[in-house]
């Protein structure tokens, strides 16, 4: 069970950082953020097609990875 959680964790560890890296960059750099880019922060941003499947296959790695990190935390002390 132990090996197997792990298996997973690796998995969706991996999974999780290349959805993260294929993401397109939603701000248009440091200077940005500077300058007044607060106001594109909570802006409502529309997704389509591949970006929106990137966008929901890092949030469920991440509550994957998430999840077993805290499970194998108390399960195997």
């Amino acid at each position: 069970m132990k090996v197997t959680m792990q298996i997973l964790l690796i998995i969706s560890g991996l999974v999780l950082i290349v959805s993260t890296l294929l993401q397109e960059s939603k701000s248009s750099g440091f200077s940005s953020s500077i300058a007044g880019g607060a106001e594109q922060l909570f802006q409502n941003r529309k997704t389509n097609g591949f970006q929106k499947i990137l966008s929901r296959i890092t949030v469920i790695s991440a509550i994957v990875v998430l999840g077993l990190t805290v499970l194998g935390m108390f399960y195997y002390k």
